[in-house]
């Protein structure tokens, strides 16, 4: 099966195309600036043509949440226009579109995690951008899936298992957030993901259960517990660690707001593709291992 993924740097971009250099069947394309831009909708349909996919995965996105409060029509264009035409491109020459999008687009109220299901309610404008993303995907191409995930890490780019990491350089206490929960998903999980959606693909042609799913690490905790384990297995291979002081959200202020249950429920994942992410903290053994220099 051929893959092709918008973005060449993101996190489940590059880890996507480490897993899948694991199954001989599967090759993975990788599309992006200048061939493939998203804030040029007209370089999207022929580059994607020419990949010649039996799969389009579509990764890229803006993800900067804070910064979108100040530029919604970059955020705008991107998240939504531009994933709407990838989805167009992928239905024109006949093949389904995965979509990722994210946890944000719930308001974060209640404890429960959320279906599929639940009401949506977007609080941010980077939140608003991704669920307006996924309506314009559904739009464009009858054959979609929807992978909504939340608090995503790896060895690559900039995410929170890194930062965290660099503050206990200089640090011996960092404060983090106590009062949002969700499940830390690491992006080689999303691609192990990608990949059983996309064997189902090949093996299935009367597949037809398109739509919206969650795909998460199985296991919820809060930021300041993820911290804390984050340090314990980089102190277990001798990599930096610090103290960690339990905040609120309302401690600390940001422009865009967060969510405080990010919880999402990966049931229906499940029940069609018979695969479910492992827990987050074993998953988070082995990308420790690659940032401290133990893997």
């Amino acid at each position: 099966m051929r893959i092709a993924v918008t973005g060449r740097e993101g996190q489940v971009v590059r880890s996507l195309v480490e897993r899948a250099a694991r199954h001989p069947s599967v090759h993975v394309v990788a599309l992006g600036r200048p061939q493939l831009d998203l804030t040029r909708p007209g370089t999207i349909a022929e580059t994607i043509r020419a990949a010649k996919p039996d799969l389009v995965v579509s990764a890229a996105a803006y993800t900067a949440v804070d910064r979108a409060e100040d530029e919604p029509d970059l955020a705008f264009a991107i998240n939504v226009t531009g994933a709407g035409a990838i989805a167009e491109a992928a239905a024109t020459i006949g093949v389904p579109v995965l979509h990722l999008s994210t946890d944000y687009v719930f308001s974060g109220e209640g404890e429960q995690p959320y279906t599929e299901k639940d009401r949506t309610g977007p609080r941010s404008v980077y939140g608003q951008s991704k669920l307006d993303g996924e309506l314009a995907v559904a739009a464009a191409n009858a054959r979609h899936l929807v992978l909504r995930t939340a608090w995503v890490y790896s060895p690559f780019g900039g995410n929170f298992v890194k930062t965290m990491l660099g503050l206990a350089e200089s640090r011996d206490v960092v404060s983090v957030v106590s009062d949002q929960w969700g499940n830390p998903t690491s992006a080689f999980d999303i691609a192990d993901g990608i990949l059983q959606v996309a064997e189902r693909l090949r093996m299935d042609a009367t597949f037809d259960a398109y739509g919206t799913y969650h795909l998460a690490g199985t296991g919820d905790t809060s930021w300041s517990s993820f911290a804390r384990e984050i340090f314990a297995q980089s102190r277990r291979n001798g990599g930096p660690y610090a103290q960690v002081r339990d905040i609120l959200t309302a401690e600390y202020p940001t422009r865009a707001t967060r969510p405080l249950n990010s919880r999402l429920a990966t049931e229906k994942f499940f029940d069609v593709f018979g695969w479910r992410a492992p827990h987050w903290q074993p998953s988070l053994v082995p990308v420790i291992g690659m940032l401290t220099g133990r893997h």
